[in-house]
């Protein structure tokens, strides 16, 4: 969609900006994308671009990325059925490795290479890398879907300092060499944590938390800890949404000073966020967040 602007408009656009670019500047901000937001190859090669962009204007991007879908499919081609335990993939030996092949293979070289096509520096890590994630078995009936016990930053920071978008793919290891599967939600909770990030962004295929689940324009802009924890009494957060806004909470538990959940499908969501008034999306603060 093409929009005529004129100059004086342009100008306006990129003034109005100023305080937020001002505010992020050299500021960790943690995107996790993944699973249904990344089919659209369109909207895609838009996260890219706005992620590159605000690299370009001195925020510190990390890009955190999962890949449910592709997962599924793989293992749909190679003859291994998906079954599913409270949520959560069964990962047998075989079915980590594939893991392994599609994120920290296919989906994070595709990612890193399409952030290069838009003018950034990318560089692909996984969480076995120098053990930056490090887990254990989360339950025996799963296999090896890993509960995380440790990360460690410290190759993300190296990759921040030297200039690189870094593009982590949340497969993990434990000190044998096991591989494990880990939620990729989780996962760019504890980095964004263990990083005092500025802000993490959860881009995912629904608007944010909803007060009626089926009406958009029920969107509930921004929920402190103790109201979320209400919202789940009552039954407003149910289903897929419980493990998301857990991320967050965890997330803000670990230091994390505000968490986005929002649509990843809608153009530029991550600009509109993240340097306009209007913001995207539901934001989850802690008790005690003050704006400033």
């Amino acid at each position: 969609m093409s929009v005529n602007l004129t100059n004086a408009q342009r100008a306006e656009v990129l003034t109005q900006a100023l305080p937020y670019i001002q505010k992020y500047y050299g500021k960790i901000v943690v995107i996790k994308y993944g699973g249904n937001a990344m089919i659209n190859e369109d909207l895609k090669q838009q996260v890219m671009e706005d992620i590159v962009l605000l690299h370009l204007i001195g925020v510190k991007v990390v890009l955190v990325h999962g890949g449910g879908p592709e997962i599924t499919e793989m293992l749909k081609k190679v003859g291994k059925e998906t079954v599913f335990v409270d949520g959560l993939r069964v990962t047998d030996k075989e079915t980590a490795q594939i893991v392994q092949m599609v994120l920290a293979g296919k989906i994070n070289k595709g990612l890193v290479n399409l952030l290069g096509t838009k003018g950034g520096r990318a560089m692909g890590i996984s969480g076995i890398d120098d053990h930056l994630i490090e887990a254990a078995v989360k339950d025996e009936r799963l296999g090896y879907v890993g509960k995380i016990t440790n990360v460690n930053v410290q190759p993300i920071i190296d990759l921040l300092d030297n200039g690189y978008i870094p593009v982590v793919s949340t497969v993990a290891c434990d000190k044998e060499g096991n591989v494990y599967n880990v939620n990729a939600d989780t996962a760019a909770a504890y980095i964004a944590g263990a990083m005092k990030a500025e802000r993490l962004v959860t881009m995912t295929d629904i608007d944010g938390i909803l007060r009626d689940k089926d009406d958009p324009s029920s969107l509930i802009p921004s929920v402190t800890i103790s109201q979320a924890v209400e919202l789940f009494r009552d039954g407003t957060i149910s289903g897929g949404m419980i493990p998301k806004v857990e991320c967050c909470i965890d997330a803000i538990h670990r230091g994390v000073e505000k968490v986005i959940i929002m649509d990843g499908r809608v153009p530029h969501a991550l600009l509109i966020e993240t340097l306009t008034d209007e913001g995207a999306g539901t934001m989850v603060t802690g008790d005690d967040y003050d704006e400033h």
